[in-house]
């Protein structure tokens, strides 16, 4: 009698396909869960917009399903947002939304070329303090635009702030939406919080048809399926001169938003993601929905919150949203237009206590002032204004900063060698911010005719850095002395090379640490200048 025994590789098998069917199932339901908490966020933002509410819907739709496909990490969501829809107003008013879907896809092909370029690279050069306000400023963002839905139209057909019991019953909904998000995990994990939280304050608003603020309120969201069409347009320079301004603006704000949640998302689940393809596929989407009747969009941080809070990992977590909203618009409009907006609105509230960097409030004294600085100016750049600039602002910032820190930096040593030549030992980065400071250490009236600039701590960064040199080089000349550069890095002598025109300074031979520079290299065919160089 034979016993039959499982091989490693068949039991692995079985836990693979087990794990596969589980994750597929709760990518499932956190694509759910996803496309209910947009089809509120969509419509608002078409209202933002003042485009028709399936111009957002579409949107959400196409631009989330490509990005979700293509994209350079699984389980991020796109969709319509707030930061491209007010840019979007002031075309849409002055020209019309033919225009805008003529801006939208320009704004793709923009950032195809981006991608092409691999300039989503240069996201990296964000620094954290810059991030910790980004996803600060976006948490306050995604939190007042909650407060819309605490307004109720009046008999003049005005929105006005609620009161009363229907305020205190909107409310209580809220808080039993985010009781069930925080508590349910503790329960089950079957069904993603959320999507729970959802449906059992809808059961509840229905069952007891009590009269609070549904989705229905804000638009219907009955429609078919998105038509190709060409936007109609004169083809023509003047045309471009309208929209490129608009869609240059639109294309960085939709990178910038896109590349920040990207590596954010990565943060949180500890992958990587491509920048240049998370590109490309922006840009693909925005182009495709063009053509189709939509308002562009990028990467939505609430919703990819909620996507990867839900379980959300993979593609299809992504793919099922997209596909999940396409079919509340063409079947389901009615049953989802009853949900209540205080479920949705208690779920966005949870993603923007989940969102908001609470540590940074502990660190903000134990950071250096002007990392702290530039959290709170990014914070509220972000609410004030927008995520790009607030962005720019914070790099800029940032860069300055570093910059004159660095130019503090730089000391000098000087010493006397044997035979008399004066050695200043340079220690630190010699560019822009530091060239004042590097002219302050030297003395060439009193010093001897032969002085060495001593490299080896020293790095030598750009023009500017190249000109004091030179400069320099020129002080001791007109003294008639001789300027000796010595331990030169290999980037500073390619951009010695570069400057052959105007660099007349000798650098002398030192074999012991087999760096230097032979004249004749750097300056080209001109005649090396004897020197009187010590042998090692």
């Amino acid at each position: 009698m034979t016993t039959k025994t499982s091989s490693p590789s068949g039991i692995g098998a079985q836990l693979r396909s087990a794990l596969s069917v589980n994750q597929i199932k709760t990518d499932t339901l956190s694509g759910l869960t996803v496309a209910l908490a947009l089809v509120p966020e969509a419509v608002a933002f078409a209202f933002v917009a003042q485009v028709h509410p399936l111009v957002g819907l579409y949107a959400a739709f196409i631009v989330g399903l490509i990005t979700a496909l293509f994209g350079g990490r699984p389980g991020m969501i796109s969709g319509a947002t707030g930061a491209l829809a007010v840019v979007m107003v002031a075309l849409v008013a002055n020209h019309g939304v033919e225009y805008l879907f003529a801006t939208v896809v320009l704004m793709g092909v923009l950032q195809i070329f981006a991608g092409v370029m691999r300039w989503g690279k240069f996201i990296r050069m964000v620094p954290h303090p810059v991030m910790l306000g980004f996803v600060n400023g976006l948490a306050i963002v995604i939190g007042l635009a909650q407060l819309g839905q605490f307004k109720v139209k009046d008999a003049a057909g005005d929105f006005v702030w609620m009161t009363g019991a229907p305020l205190y019953m909107m409310l209580g909904l809220v808080l039993l939406t985010m009781a069930i998000i925080w508590l349910s995990p503790r329960l089950t994990k079957a069904i993603p919080a959320p999507l729970l939280a959802i449906l059992a304050v809808s059961l509840i608003v229905i069952g007891f048809d009590l009269n609070i603020p549904r989705v229905g309120d804000l638009a219907t969201i009955a429609g078919g399926l998105p038509q190709f069409h060409i936007p109609m347009v004169p083809f023509d320079l003047e045309t471009l001169k309208i929209i490129f301004p608009y869609a240059a603006i639109l294309a960085a704000i939709g990178l910038i938003e896109s590349l920040l949640t990207l590596n954010l998302v990565a943060e949180m689940t500890d992958t990587h993601g491509g920048a240049s393809k998370e590109s490309i596929a922006q840009g693909a989407a925005n182009v495709v929905t063009g053509f189709f009747g939509g308002m562009g969009g990028c990467a939505m941080i609430g919703q990819s919150m909620i996507n990867v809070k839900s379980g959300g990992r993979t593609r299809w977590s992504g793919v099922s949203a997209a596909l999940f909203l396409l079919a509340f618009i063409l079947f389901a409009s009615g049953l989802i237009e009853q949900i209540p907006l205080a479920a949705l609105v208690g779920v966005m509230f949870m993603v923007v206590i989940g969102t908001f960097a609470w540590r940074s409030l502990q660190i903000m004294t134990k950071i250096p002032r002007a990392d702290a600085f530039v959290i709170v100016l990014v914070t509220a750049v972000t609410v004030y204004s927008d995520l790009a600039v607030a962005v720019i602002v914070g790099v800029i910032v940032s860069a300055l900063v570093f910059a004159w820190q660095a130019a503090k930096r730089i000391d000098i040593h000087v010493s006397t060698e044997e035979h008399g030549w004066k050695v200043y030992e340079l220690r630190g980065p010699l560019f822009f911010g530091s060239t004042a400071n590097f002219h302050d250490l030297f003395t060439p009236k009193s010093d001897p005719e032969d002085v060495v600039i001593e490299f080896k701590e020293a790095r030598v960064w750009d023009h500017s850095a190249l000109q004091a040199i030179d400069s320099l080089a020129t002080k001791y000349e007109e003294a008639g002395k001789k300027l000796h550069l010595r331990h030169l890095s290999p980037d500073c002598q390619k951009l010695l090379r570069k400057a052959n025109k105007f660099m007349e300074v000798s650098v002398i031979e030192d074999p012991h640490y087999e760096v230097a520079v032979d004249y004749s290299e750097l300056f080209g065919n001109k005649e090396a200048p004897e020197t009187d160089a010590p042998k090692a």
